[in-house]
């Protein structure tokens, strides 16, 4: 279950979501509750595309890391 927050907000903002939150058909606390979802998912894909690009530039400089992931994986005609 959630935990409930509390936000103040601009009068101007406060509008221009409750018109947007009306034209969904949803609240306020339901349309804040969808866009801060949207927000936080989108910043952890973000971390992990940052992540598995860093591990690409490694794997990348690294012919180590390269023979690794190269054969990683990769089904083998002696594999028993």
């Amino acid at each position: 279950m959630g935990v409930p927050i509390s936000i103040r907000l601009d009068d101007d903002v406060r509008e221009e979501l409750e018109s947007q939150a009306r034209s969904r058909g949803v609240g306020l606390a339901t349309l804040l509750r969808d866009l801060a979802t949207d927000a936080a998912r989108e910043a952890r894909r973000t971390r992990i595309r940052e992540a598995s690009a860093a591990v690409g530039a490694h794997v990348a400089q690294s012919p180590e890391a390269d023979a690794f992931y190269r054969d990683w994986g990769t089904p083998r005609a002696d594999a028993g």
